[in-house]
């Protein structure tokens, strides 16, 4: 509303370039006479060009010529990464294509050794997305307290980025997306319900900015994406598994079970499944003028905790993450503790005491993951943020990381927010003791190693069935109390409903390994799987010859969705009509009530289609039929996504090339 030359959202600019402007403005314009235009008969061409600091966002454009004056033309300005000046200047056209014009992707969960990918439509170019980001930017508290300070510092990506990060999550003022990681989704959907940002941007654009209800990670990180690509910003989304949330800053993720193996809920570190962030590409000459904190930058938008007051994190440079300089801004600390944090795991015994069980220096920061480019294939980027597990650089750089953090100046955070965490598959038990630990009068002379086996894959809808197996080396037999118990788990590690426990004595022979078989039917965890695919499974193994040698391990299980398929026929024209046929078996004992099936995808179905579904009886299957008419070229992402009252949102799609 107050453009300022000063400010670089106002330029006076001429041919010939004659025009009085401030001594001190900032992004001045230009404008240059096309070679094909004729004075003679009165028609000129001209070429205006903005710098490429220009500020983005919402211009008018108008002329002068001696004493008349007109508008000419609204203009959007975005970041351009086609011309070397503009600091998100990407050279390698493929990458480009990939991270600024692709609209659709694919985005990974799971847990453990499960990756699944999900298709994603990005959506950046359809129908009033300029508006709908102009829209975001400008309701973000920087531009309600200064909004010419605000509008002038959009020249800047690493700004923006803040800006969107904050935007994104409704924790503070006027956000997009409402997060909620409980049971109840009532008033809003599942987060799980979603395939793609433009429904949800749509929404909150048209509801007049209330936030939409309900997100998680990869859904704030999938529509931060949109918005980062539709402004220019090149941007990627990446997950890292076993991401830890380490809310003291020290680095260290500690979590307590009691002497039956429950976890409990009292600790506020924690370690996810998985985590879901976005990297965006540029330059950083706020860090170093030679360029050598150049590049991808994560940006966070799931609000976990706050950074210079705001729910939002980053841009953290990946060279700063990968060599532990947790001095520098933004927020080095939280995203190197999410990748790299050692584990603790103490046994919270009944007398109040606290046993150190095992230190972990290697399960945080698994496998983290992005779209290839130009491929749908899965590129693992763990190499850009930490060294390989187990070698002195990865330990030197993690010491380092630790100094700065005690002897430097940190930026501050403030907590926003807890979670619980899971284990690694498989732990070989310790007798490593720490100081704040109290030591028990005799420790174990002999190792004990426990690990969990699949007996088959864990699907929803059927029994799960796992193997405990334990073996010593030890030359003498030893008795055990066991303890082993089952707890449903947010994907962010928070228990949530023990679904069973059992208590039994075993006896270990020398030389032998005791094998003990862990059912749990589907007819007992389902009431507390709906919302939820992953349980933890966690043994506390007691010596009964020394009661004070104290076991610990567990087991996270991701169950799988049943299965769906979608299979699309008809030419491949737009405006030309399409049949996609949908079918699923219903793989439990009992009828499947309140089934409904979404289709979407950008350039092939505006918004969502909804098609609701008759019961369901046991054992049979569902076959629908649904046709749409394609109205964009090129290659297109169907998706569809089923749910009842027994599973939630059990998703698929297919690839379709449509061509004019």
């Amino acid at each position: 509303n107050y453009p300022s030359e000063d400010l670089g959202t106002r330029s006076r600019f001429g041919v010939p370039d004659k025009v009085p402007r401030s001594a001190s403005a900032k992004a001045v314009w230009k404008a240059e006479l096309h070679k094909s235009s004729s004075p003679e008969t009165r028609i000129l061409i001209l070429i205006i060009t903005p710098p490429a600091d220009t500020p983005i966002g919402e211009y008018k454009l108008s002329a002068r010529h001696k004493d008349k004056e007109k508008k000419l033309a609204n203009l959007s300005v975005l970041f351009n990464p086609w011309i070397p000046d503009d600091w998100v200047f990407m050279p390698n056209e493929a990458e480009r294509q990939e991270y600024v014009m692709n609209e659709q992707g694919i985005i990974y969960r799971g847990g453990g050794s499960l990756i699944s990918p999900m298709s994603w439509d990005f959506g950046q170019f359809e129908k009033d997305m300029v508006k709908i980001c102009m829209k975001l930017l400008d309701k973000n508290i920087k531009h309600w307290l200064n909004p010419a300070n605000d509008v002038s510092a959009r020249c800047n990506p690493i700004y923006i980025s803040r800006v969107v990060s904050a935007m994104i999550n409704s924790a503070d003022e006027g956000g997009v997306l409402m997060g909620n990681w409980g049971n109840d989704f009532s008033g809003g959907l599942a987060p799980t319900h979603w395939s793609g940002s433009y429904v949800i941007l749509k929404k909150w654009y048209e509801s007049y900015y209330k936030p939409v209800k309900f997100g998680q990670c990869w859904v704030f990180a999938g529509v931060m994406c949109s918005v980062m690509r539709l402004l220019g910003i090149p941007c990627r989304v990446v997950t890292n598994f076993q991401s830890a949330h380490d809310t003291n800053k020290n680095l260290t993720i500690d979590t307590y079970f009691d002497s039956k193996g429950v976890k409990e809920k009292e600790s506020s570190d924690s370690i996810w499944n998985f985590h879901v962030w976005v990297e965006g590409w540029m330059k950083r000459p706020d860090l170093a003028k030679d360029g050598k904190y150049d590049g991808w930058q994560v940006v966070d938008p799931t609000p976990q905790e706050k950074s210079e007051g705001i729910f939002c994190c980053g841009p953290t440079s990946l060279v700063a993450i990968l060599n532990g300089e947790t001095d520098l801004k933004y927020d080095v600390p939280f995203v190197f503790a999410e990748v790299n944090a050692d584990s603790v795991y103490w046994l919270d015994k009944s007398d109040g005491s606290k046993v150190k069980i095992f230190t972990d220096t290697k399960t945080v920061g698994q496998n983290i993951s992005t779209k290839s480019v130009g491929s749908n294939k899965r590129m693992d980027i763990t190499d850009t943020y930490k060294h390989k597990e187990g070698t002195a650089k990865e330990r030197n750089v993690f010491k380092y990381a630790i100094n700065k953090i005690e002897n430097g100046t940190m930026l501050p955070r403030n907590i926003g927010g807890t979670a619980a965490r899971v284990i690694s598959e498989a732990l070989d038990m310790n007798d490593e003791t720490g100081p704040n630990e109290r030591t028990p009068s005799s420790l174990p002379q002999s190792q004990l190693l426990i690990r969990f086996e699949e007996v088959s894959k864990p699907e929803k809808g059927k029994d799960v069935n796992l193997k405990l197996i334990v073996s010593s080396d030890s030359n003498i037999p030893r008795t055990f109390s066991i303890n082993i118990s089952v707890q449903r788990m947010t994907y962010t590690g928070q228990p949530t409903g023990n679904i069973q426990t059992e208590v039994m004595e075993q006896k270990l022979l020398p030389g032998k390994d005791l094998t003990i078989p862990i059912l749990v039917p589907f007819s007992t965890y389902h009431k507390y799987m709906i919302h939820s695919q992953t349980m933890s499974i966690t043994t506390v193994i007691t010596d009964l010859q020394n009661k004070e040698n104290v076991y610990l391990a567990s087991n996270r299980v991701v169950l799988t969705n049943p299965p769906i398929s979608i299979t699309v026929s008809g030419e491949s024209r737009v405006n030309q009509e399409m049949t996609a046929e949908v079918v699923f078996m219903n793989p439990v004992n009992e009828t499947l009530r309140n089934c409904i099936l979404t289709l979407s995808g950008c350039g092939l179905i505006i918004g969502e289609e909804k098609t609701e579904l008759p019961n369901l009886l046991p054992n049979n299957r569902v076959c629908v039929k649904i046709v749409f008419v394609p109205h964009k070229i090129g290659e297109r992402t169907l998706m569809v996504n089923f749910s009842c009252t027994a599973f939630r949102d059990i998703k698929t799609s297919c690839t379709v090339n449509i061509k004019p």
